[in-house]
């Protein structure tokens, strides 16, 4: 497969059967192939129409994958690694992906405003402590955030509007893991709460289910544009 990717001249597409010769499979190409690029696309760790979300590491490793696919412009040998689980879920448009993500860098501008916005618009929670994916802090000019898919959290110390360190730490400790030059946010959801996604929302869900009841918690929730557990499963409809 590493030298089908090398030599084909285009990203080879692998479907794993299962999550396990998913994983057999991305070991060997890091073994035989150092030289390729592996993106790994998951299934959702969850059943269709089940109460809880898939988890962020799950999202985030999918949202990074579409999002490297979208924006590629070199030619290093890529394998795309997936299952048949995964191959069957809807994925988001490409208008979504191309409008959400947020880069910086060391000794770059921030633009603040433009950040904040990028985390409310796109499912981040702010919180006075960052413990989990997709929760953010900001405490002057220090802005923690712990981006979808990371198994870190990042702080970034800024003077004005310039960047000066961005820093992965300890979440517990809170003390600094290492020095980064640079971040990437994605989406914490692959289903985003934009007033077009709820309006479609509740005039399938009331065309399909019915008169909807008071006490419809899933309903009320994505109604105010507030996330509910399971959520993601029910918005495609």
């Amino acid at each position: 497969m590493a030298k089908l990717a090398r030599e084909g001249g285009s990203p080879v597409l692998h479907v794993a059967s299962d999550d396990l010769r998913f994983e057999e499979i991305a070991e060997g190409l890091h073994f035989f192939g150092p030289d390729v690029e592996v993106l790994r696309f998951p299934a959702w760790d969850c059943l269709p129409y089940d109460r809880i979300s898939p988890t962020a590491d799950v999202v985030g490793e999918r949202l990074k994958t579409l999002s490297r696919l979208l924006h590629r412009t070199d030619n290093r040998p890529l394998v795309v690694l997936t299952t048949i689980a995964a191959i069957t879920q809807r994925i988001p448009p490409q208008s979504l992906l191309k409008n959400s993500v947020f880069y910086a860098q060391t000794n770059g501008a921030l633009d603040m405003k433009r950040l904040q916005e990028f985390l409310v618009a796109n499912g981040y929670n702010r919180t006075e402590t960052v413990r989990e994916a997709g929760e953010y802090a900001i405490r002057g000019g220090l802005i923690d955030i712990f981006p979808s898919g990371s198994p870190e959290p990042l702080r970034i110390d800024t003077f004005g509007d310039d960047i000066e360190t961005i820093r992965a730490f300890d979440a517990l400790s809170q003390r600094t893991t290492e020095e980064r030059q640079e971040l990437t946010l994605y989406p914490v959801s692959e289903i985003l709460l934009t007033p077009e996604a709820i309006a479609h929302f509740r005039s399938r869900y009331r065309e399909i289910f019915g008169a909807v009841r008071d006490e419809d918690p899933l309903y009320a929730s994505v109604s105010e544009g507030r996330k509910h557990a399971g959520m993601e499963h029910w918005l495609p409809l």
